[in-house]
């Protein structure tokens, strides 16, 4: 399993946010290029980027410093939040970026996004759907920054874009997010016994190494980690584990 760092994005600065509330939000004294230097170093390859300007208002507010970023040619990066149409893709992979993460228009235009998918290859882009878990334990999605609800159920999703070569998709459990009190394991157990050829990140309650080993250990190909990299919460060693360039 590798581990990809993460970084948020709000009006320049790094941010977190508390189960996706804009009004529950922690900004950091750090600044996007030195988190970029310091993951780099710790040896991670690729680094999650979202803007969550974009992901709110469907705009890519921090498009100039995700450029920068990627100018640095110091890791892979793969960024998402507002990417609501071709254009914002094309500009994205112009400047640099590896893979564009879809939200929102997964959801709501999926004939679209699976056009994407065929145009661009599954490698390119990478489907993000962020669940909450209805009374009965189906994780339903939901958009536009985890403000609007869906009645689809991932597992509907991942099936709607089988046909199209799917092949990444970034799951978060919104209820974990920013929380550190561990990730839905059981979630991710399900989600690759389900679809075992999905490369799947899980995203959501990462707070410690042991936390990193048992995401390993259900399968997923890589771990989504913001808060607890942020505030140091692992230790170097745990982390390397995870690392490939350590």
């Amino acid at each position: 399993m590798l581990l990809i760092p993460s970084i948020d994005l709000r009006g320049g600065a790094c941010v977190r946010l508390y189960q996706g509330d804009f009004d529950a939000e922690t900004r950091y004294a750090t600044d996007p290029l030195r988190l970029l230097t310091r993951y780099r170093a710790l040896g991670a390859s690729w680094l999650h980027i979202v803007d969550l300007d974009g992901a709110r208002d469907g705009t890519l507010g921090n498009r100039a410093l995700i450029g920068e970023l990627a100018a640095k040619r110091a890791m892979q990066l793969q960024v998402g939040g507002g990417v609501r149409d071709a254009g914002i893709i094309d500009e994205l992979l112009s400047c640099g970026i590896e893979r564009v993460v879809i939200g929102s228009a997964a959801v709501e235009r999926p004939a679209e996004v699976a056009d994407w998918l065929h145009c661009y290859g599954p490698e390119r882009l990478c489907l993000a759907f962020d669940v909450r878990l209805d009374a009965a334990g189906v994780p339903r999605l939901q958009t536009r920054g985890w403000r609007e609800a869906s009645a689809q159920s991932l597992w509907d999703a991942i099936e709607r874009f089988a046909p199209a070569g799917l092949r990444h998709v970034l799951c978060t459990d919104i209820e974990r997010d920013g929380a550190l009190q561990g990730p839905n394991v059981a979630l991710y157990t399900e989600a690759q016994r389900r679809h075992p050829d999905i490369q799947w990140q899980a995203s959501g309650g990462i707070a410690r190494g042991a936390d990193l080993a048992t995401l390993a250990a259900t399968g997923v190909a890589a771990a989504i980690s913001g808060k607890a990299l942020l505030e140091e919460r692992i230790s170097i060693e745990e982390l390397r584990l995870f690392l490939p360039n350590a």
